[in-house]
């Protein structure tokens, strides 16, 4: 008996490193689009990564035929949800916004943005798995292409001539 748990574990184990080396870039940089970072600095996209990861191997004898890549996508996803939603609720704060073209969207644009355009996730699913309706989906996606399309200008502030008194 123990010997074919030994075999059955090493199975398990052998096909979550192959699901590993073929998913891990691509999840990587799905973390790495959504917390903003540098691609070469980014540790919390890391962080991201490895939570997910570890989760999927936690339930992977209970996947039975479902796509473990929709399921690791879906971990990264709501937690970097509970973790901006954590972070801008504590004490009213967020973190400073990293430099980056995704970075001047709010996180919730991003995570949009990233599940519809970068992973191709549809417009049902991803509001399925933000528990918001489709339409609000598609509203914060169509102002995010918006925003990232025509970026705001910097305010510059107005150039004034000499201050002359009044004769």
């Amino acid at each position: 008996m123990r010997e074919r748990q030994a075999s059955h574990d090493a199975r398990r184990a052998r096909e979550f490193e192959a699901f590993v080396a073929g998913a891990a870039g691509r999840l990587l940089h799905a973390a790495t689009l959504l917390t903003a970072e540098a691609p070469d600095a980014n540790p919390r996209a890391r962080r991201l990564l490895t939570l997910a990861l570890a989760h999927t191997y936690a339930c992977w004898h209970r996947l039975r035929g479902e796509d473990p890549y929709d399921r690791a996508r879906q971990y990264l996803a709501t937690r970097y949800a509970r973790e901006v939603w954590h972070q801008h609720t504590a004490l009213g704060r967020g973190r400073p916004r990293p430099p980056g073209t995704l970075a001047v969207l709010t996180p919730q644009e991003r995570l949009i943005v990233v599940l519809r355009l970068y992973e191709g996730v549809a417009e049902e699913q991803a509001a399925a798995l933000l528990g918001l309706p489709a339409e609000r989906v598609r509203a914060i996606c169509d102002r995010a292409i918006t925003t990232l399309t025509h970026p705001p200008r910097e305010s510059t502030p107005a150039v004034r001539g000499p201050k002359i008194a009044p004769s």
